[in-house]
Order: structure tokens, then sequence, then C-alpha cells
């Protein structure tokens, strides 16, 4: 009879990345106070690790061409890594080159709720808003 004894096993600690700390990069891509506190509500209400950071990324598609998406997400190799109003946020190389600049903030209305994206970069975009075109 043999008898195995449980060795303890830790987690490999996730790495925090750190925030872009270059002055001519800082605020490249940001929240505006009301986004970061709804994006704080939003951790606290779906349980998000605190390791994961928001993640802000420009898909193809959408009626203008481009389409925002914003989720929870790990840091992965390669991202750029910002902090604004105390919320991490993270970005790809490839979104980075069509947000360079932008602004986010969550804005409640007649028509929605939502978070609404101010970036220098487009040429335009259409009706609802969560399109655009460079």
């Amino acid at each position: 009879m043999t008898t195995e004894t449980a060795m303890p096993t830790s987690q490999p600690a996730v790495a925090v990345p750190q925030a872009i700390s270059d002055p001519a990069m800082m605020g490249a891509l940001s929240l505006t106070e009301t986004a970061a506190d709804k994006v704080r509500e939003i951790r606290g209400e779906e349980n998000i690790e605190p390791h994961y950071a928001l993640r802000v990324k420009v898909m193809g598609g959408g009626c203008s061409g481009f389409q925002y998406d914003l989720y929870f997400d790990e840091f992965s190799e390669g991202d750029n890594v910002f902090e604004s109003h105390d919320v991490k946020l993270l970005c790809d190389q490839m979104s980075f080159m069509y947000l360079m600049g932008t602004t986010i903030d969550y804005v409640e209305g007649l028509q929605g709720a939502g978070f609404k994206f101010n970036n220098p970069n487009t040429t335009g975009s259409c009706g609802c808003g969560s399109s655009f075109s460079v």
C-alpha cells in the first residue's frame, strides 16, 4: 500500500502590467471620471478578478467599417497599458493605431445609456454611434 502526500501547489502569480509612464503617451487613451465610475460599478457587479483590465479594441465591421469593443481581459504580450482614473486599460497595437487620443465617456440620455468614444481619428460615423470610419 502506498501513500501519497499532497504537496501544496502554488498558483503562478498573475503579473499586473504597469501603465505607460512615457509623458508623451500618457492620456493617449483615457476614460472620463463618469466612465471610470461605470467601469468600477460593472467590475463590482460582475465580480471581475482584480488582475483583469478593460480591453479597448477596434474590430472590422459595423455600418461604417470599424466598430469599438470593450470587455474585461488579461494582459497579452504586446498590449499597451494605460491607467485612467485608477482603471487599467489594455489596447493591442493594431487597435491603438485607430484609438490614439481617444477619450471614452459614459452617457445616459433619452436614447439609452452607454459608452461614447470621442475619437479624433475618425472621418465619419453612422447613426447608431457604435461604428466609425477613418
